[in-house]
């Protein structure tokens, strides 16, 4: 495939052909904004008004609280706290409850990162649908990968379906739903095969790939790895 400055990251993104590739650009958007986040950006004026505006969530403040210094955190929080408190805390003579509720309700959906890296993808998704429609390499690079999870299996479908000439969108649409369902029906099958390797009659049978099944359920029904781990015990072999 040919390189630009547009290519260059779909192809890093694409090549290791290691799950599931969307998540790889996520994964790889999420660490630059972070690390952009805490460093310089930290005191620009225009980012800071969103950041106190958007706030960020939970996995995104474990995030940003992993990259940057505990100063740096602490001051974006500063100002995000003295936003919060004028927005939720103003005395309710002038601020009516309905406000505050509505206040509070936004923020409880709205995240700096999730919303920027929201657009960013949206961006690499026009590329891809670009590089895939004029070069027959990336389609090949496309059909090699191992998967795509559920949640990028819509995201992508949603974009390329507004974004891809009609003519070519079937057949883009089929490569994508072919990724996204062998693998669900891969892991459904280790899924059961755990399942049944709980009953006696199963008694010295070969685990197979089962072993790690329920992780690679929930990774690729959330798009997330878990984090929890299990205990050594009989009932978690």
């Amino acid at each position: 495939m040919r390189e630009d400055l547009c290519t260059i990251p779909i192809n890093e993104v694409f090549e290791p052909r290691d799950g599931c590739p969307f998540c790889r650009m996520r994964d790889m958007l999420e660490d630059r904004m972070a690390t952009y986040i805490t460093g310089a950006a930290m005191m620009e004026p225009d980012v800071r008004i969103e950041t106190n505006r958007l706030g960020f969530c939970t996995p995104h403040f474990n995030m940003i609280l992993s990259r940057g210094s505990r100063l740096s955190v602490a001051l974006i929080l500063e100002s995000l706290l003295h936003d919060v408190d004028e927005e939720l805390y103003t005395d309710e003579s002038k601020l009516p409850v309905k406000k505050v509720l509505a206040n509070g309700e936004r923020r409880a959906k709205s995240c700096f990162v999730c919303e920027n890296i929201e657009k960013n993808m949206l961006h690499m998704f026009s590329t891809v649908f670009k590089v895939w429609q004029t070069e027959d390499d990336f389609r090949r690079l496309y059909a090699e990968q191992t998967h795509i999870c559920l949640p990028h299996y819509r995201m992508v479908l949603a974009a390329a379906q507004k974004g891809m000439n009609r003519k070519v969108f079937p057949a883009f649409a089929e490569e994508t739903r072919r990724l996204s369902q062998k693998y669900m029906k891969e892991v459904s099958g280790d899924i059961t095969h755990f399942c049944r390797m709980f009953d006696y009659r199963s008694q010295g049978m070969d685990w197979g790939n089962s072993r790690d099944s329920i992780e690679r359920a929930i990774t690729f029904l959330t798009s997330r790895e878990p984090t929890v781990i299990p205990k050594a015990s009989e009932k978690n072999r």
